[in-house]
C-alpha cells in the first residue's frame, strides 16, 4: 500500500533520531551477581540504596523491573527496595555454553519517568558431570600406523562452564597409547589418542581402553567411555577433502530441504579402500537438527528453519571415511543472511485510560518497541496521527512515552482513539499498530477568578464579609451545583469561614496584624458529581494603631553631680509594634528642666544634664519622659524620674503597679515613676532603684531606713 511506503512526517523522523541518540547515550549499568540454582525469593540487591532514592520512593513512583526477554525472572519489593529472585535460575538453561551468563534488565520509574540499566551475572555451580555421547567407541587403526599418530576420539560434553567445565581426559594405562587433551578454538576440549609404539595385528588385534573426562570442580566430576581399538590390515591412504574449510551464505528464510552446498573428498586407494562416505563429525544437537549430509554425495541440506536473530553462523565439522576405516576431516562455515522477516514489536509497560482535561504533559502510556532484525531491517520509526493533541517522546533506549500535548476539553471531546504505528526501514517495510482509547475526565476549572486579592483591617468585627468567590460548572442538573469549601488549613486556627452555598468568606476570629500580616486561603468548588476546581484568596491584614509605644530603661544613673553638664542620667529605648506612621514615635521631656534628650543608636535615647546644676538651689527634679506615636488616634507612653538630693526612707510594700491614665484627647498613656534617694556626699555604689514606687517619698530617718532595709533594696534594685 502507498501508506506503507510513505516517509513519515518530520516529527516522526525527529522521534527516530532522538531514539537512536538516546540508545547510544548509555549510562553505566548496575551489575549484580548470583549463583545459579539459588532458591526463589533470594535477595539480589537493595535498589533504593543503589539508585540513590529516598525511602518509599520506589513505591510512590510505581517502580518495576523489566527483562529483555519479557520473562519475569526477577521481582521488586517496592516497600523494602529489595530486588529478589522470582524463580530458581538454571545457568545452562538460560545461556548454554555462553560465558559470562548475563541477564539484562531495566528498572522503570514513573513521575518522572526514569530508566536504569541492570545486569545480573549468573555464576555457574558444578552441577553437571561430563557425559560422552556413547558408552563405547570403536576405532580402527591400520597396523602400519606410525608412533606419534593422533586419532581423534569422541569428546565428552559438560554443561557447566569455566573451571566447573570439562578440563582434561585420561586413559587407562597401557604400553601402546596415551591420550592428549586438545583445546579447540571455540574453547572446547577434545581428546586425541596418541600412538606410542608400533602395532602388530598378529601379536594383538584389539585393545579395550577406558577414556575418562574430568571437570575442574571440587571434588571433580567425571564421565567414562570405553574405546575399542581394532587393528586392521593396511589401507595406506585416507580420504582428503578437496577444499577445507568450506564457506557459504544462506538466507534465513530458505525453505526446508534447501541445498546448502556439496562437499567432496578423494581417496586414491582402489576398491573398497577408495570408496568414501560422508558424515557430520562431533556435531552438537543444534547442528544435527539443522543440517543433514548425504553420506554418498556429500550434499548438505537444510532440515530446520534458520533464524538470524538466534544464530548468525554455524561451524560444522565433517568427516569422510573410506572402506578401510580411514577418515579425513574438514569444516564448513555457514553464515546466515538476515532478511526482514520480523515486524516491529510494541509492548505496553503502563497505560492510563483516563486523563484530566486540564493537565498538559500528562503521561498516558509508556511502551517499548523492538525489532529482532539487524541493520535497516531493525531500525524503526514510531508515530501517531498528527491531528491528535498527544505527543510521542523517546525516553530511554527503545522506550517511548505518550503524553498530552496541551490541555484537553472534555466538553469539546470526551474520548480519543489513538493508533501507535511502528514501522521498520527494511525492504519490504513491516509495521505494527496498537490502538489505545483514552477518556477525558471532567475537572471543575471554571472559577470566575483563579486569584482573589483583598485587604481587611485587623480590628474588623467578627462575621465581617471578607470576599465572595464564585464558580460556574457547565455540567447539567445536580452535576452543575457547586458547593464551596476551604480546601486547606486547620479549621481550629483558621480565622475564616465560607458559606458553602453563596461562597461568602467571613471572619470567625479576630485578626492581629502584629501576629500575621498575610493569609493564603485555598477554596474548592465541588459539583454534584464529586469533581472539583479551586481558586486562591490572598488576604492582606491592614494595620491599625492599637499598640501604644513602649519605653524600656537600660541604664539609670545613681547620682548626678551638681557641677557636671552633659552628664548621662539615663539610657532607654522606645519601640512600637505597629507599622507605618502607627509605629513611628516622638520622644520628649518638659521644656523647663535643665535636662536634654539625645537620640543615640537606632531607637535608643540618652537623658543628659544640659548645664551645671545647683543642689542648694534645687535638690530634686521630677522628669516625665513622653513617647507618642504618629498614628490615628495618637497613642503615648510616659515615665517619670524623681531625683532627691537628701536622704529618704524606703517605703514598705506592697508597691503599686504601673499607673494607667487616660488623657482628655483620647490617647492611652502608661506612666511609671522612679525616685532616687541621695544623701549628701553619697558615692555611686550607694545608689539603689525601686520599681514601681509611689509618687513621692517622705524622709524619716534616712540613715536608719537605709540600714534596716538593705535587704529590701537589693531585692528590688532596678536594672
Amino acid at each position: 500500500m502507498e501508506t506503507l511506503e510513505r516517509i513519515q512526517p518530520n516529527r516522526q523522523v525527529m522521534a527516530f533520531i532522538l531514539m537512536v541518540f538516546l540508545s547510544q547515550a548509555r549510562a553505566e549499568p548496575m551489575r549484580y551477581s548470583v549463583m545459579e540454582e539459588t532458591e526463589s525469593g533470594s535477595f539480589v540487591a537493595h535498589l533504593t540504596k543503589d539508585l540513590g532514592l529516598g525511602i518509599g520512593e520506589l513505591a510512590a513512583r510505581s517502580a518495576r523491573v523489566v527483562s529483555d526477554d519479557d520473562k519475569q525472572r526477577l521481582q521488586l519489593d517496592r516497600q523494602t527496595g529489595d530486588l529478589l529472585l522470582r524463580e530458581k535460575l538454571d545457568r545452562e538453561g538460560l545461556c548454554g555454553p555462553v560465558e559470562p551468563c548475563v541477564l539484562h534488565f531495566q528498572v522503570f520509574l514513573e513521575t518522572p519517568v526514569q530508566f536504569f540499566e541492570g545486569e545480573l551475572s549468573i555464576q555457574d555451580v558444578n552441577d553437571h558431570s561430563p557425559v560422552f555421547p556413547t558408552r563405547e567407541m570403536l576405532l580402527k587403526i591400520l597396523e602400519n600406523s606410525q608412533p606419534g599418530t593422533l586419532f581423534p576420539l569422541k569428546p565428552a560434553q559438560d554443561l557447566d562452564v569455566g573451571s566447573n567445565g570439562l578440563q582434561k581426559y585420561t586413559l587407562s594405562p597401557n604400553s601402546h597409547f596415551h591420550v592428549l587433551t586438545r583445546n579447540h578454538s571455540e574453547g572446547k576440549k577434545y581428546p586425541d589418542l596418541v600412538q606410542d609404539k608400533a602395532l602388530d595385528r598378529e601379536e594383538q588385534s584389539e585393545f579395550s581402553l577406558t577414556l575418562t573426562a574430568l571437570d575442574g570442580g571440587s571434588p571433580p566430576k567425571s564421565g567414562t567411555m570405553t574405546v575399542r581399538i581394532l587393528i586392521i590390515d593396511v589401507n595406506d591412504n585416507a580420504p582428503e577433502f578437496v577444499h577445507t574449510p568450506y564457506e557459504v551464505q544462506v538466507l534465513e528464510n530458505s525453505p526446508l530441504g534447501s541445498p546448502v552446498l556439496s562437499v567432496s573428498a578423494r581417496d586414491i586407494d582402489a576398491g573398497n579402500f577408495g570408496s568414501v562416505s560422508y558424515s557430520l563429525f562431533q556435531a552438537s544437537d543444534e547442528i544435527k537438527q539443522t543440517f543433514l549430509i548425504n553420506e554418498v554425495t556429500g550434499e548438505i541440506r537444510l532440515t530446520k528453519k534458520l533464524d538470524f536473530e538466534q544464530i548468525k553462523s554455524y561451524h560444522v565439522e565433517i568427516e569422510a571415511i573410506d572402506g578401510g576405516g580411514l577418515s579425513g576431516k574438514g569444516s564448513v562455515v555457514i553464515d546466515v543472511v538476515d532478511v526482514n522477516d520480523n515486524a516491529p514489536e510494541l509492548t505496553i509497560t503502563s497505560f492510563t485510560n483516563s486523563v484530566p482535561e486540564n493537565a498538559p504533559e500528562t503521561v498516558v502510556s509508556v511502551f517499548r518497541i523492538r525489532d529482532r532484525d539487524s541493520g535497516d531491517n531493525g531500525k524503526m520509526i514510531c508515530s501517531i496521527p498528527d491531528d491528535l493533541p498527544f505527543l510521542l517522546k523517546p525516553t530511554f533506549k527503545n522506550f517511548y512515552t505518550l503524553v498530552t500535548q496541551s490541555p484537553l476539553d472534555r466538553e469539546s471531546q470526551a474520548e480519543y482513539n489513538i493508533t501507535i504505528t511502528v514501522t521498520d526501514l527494511g525492504t519490504p517495510r513491516l509495521k505494527t499498530q496498537h490502538n489505545l482509547t483514552v477518556t477525558v475526565s471532567d475537572v471543575n476549572d471554571n472559577f470566575l477568578q483563579s486569584l482573589y486579592e483583598v485587604q481587611v483591617p485587623e480590628n474588623s468585627p467578627l462575621n465581617s464579609l471578607v470576599v465572595a468567590v464564585s464558580a460556574q460548572d457547565l455540567d447539567a442538573g445536580t452535576y452543575g451545583n457547586v458547593v464551596y469549601t476551604l480546601f486547606q488549613g486547620d479549621e481550629v486556627t483558621q480565622p475564616f469561614v465560607i458559606d458553602e452555598i453563596t461562597g461568602e468568606i467571613r471572619l470567625k476570629k479576630a485578626l492581629d496584624f502584629e501576629a500575621t500580616q498575610y493569609y493564603s486561603v485555598e477554596i474548592a468548588g465541588t459539583d454534584g458529581g464529586g469533581l472539583s476546581g479551586k481558586c486562591t484568596v490572598a488576604i492582606e491584614v491592614v494595620d491599625v494603631n492599637d499598640n501604644a509605644p513602649e519605653l524600656t530603661m537600660s541604664t539609670l544613673s545613681s547620682s548626678t553631680p551638681e557641677n557636671s553638664p552633659e552628664t548621662i542620667v539615663a539610657v532607654f529605648s522606645v519601640t512600637d509594634p505597629d507599622s507605618g506612621d502607627n509605629g513611628r514615635v516622638v520622644c520628649s521631656i518638659q521644656n523647663d528642666l535643665p535636662f536634654l534628650l539625645k537620640p543615640t543608636f537606632k531607637n535608643f535615647y540618652t537623658l543628659v544634664t544640659e548645664r551645671p546644676l545647683d543642689r542648694e538651689s534645687q535638690a530634686e527634679y521630677n522628669i516625665t519622659i513622653t513617647v507618642t506615636d504618629l498614628g490615628t488616634p495618637r497613642l503615648k507612653t510616659q515615665r517619670r524620674r524623681a531625683a532627691s538630693g537628701g536622704g529618704c526612707s524606703v517605703p514598705e510594700g506592697p508597691f503599686p503597679g504601673h499607673l494607667v491614665d487616660f488623657s482628655g484627647a483620647g490617647t492611652l498613656s502608661h506612666s511609671y515613676q522612679y525616685e532616687v534617694c541621695l544623701r549628701g556626699g553619697s558615692e555611686t555604689g550607694d545608689f539603689k532603684f525601686l520599681k514601681p514606687i509611689i509618687p513621692k517619698f517622705t524622709s524619716n530617718g534616712a540613715g536608719e531606713e537605709i540600714e534596716e532595709n538593705a535587704t529590701f533594696w537589693n531585692s528590688f534594685g532596678f536594672s
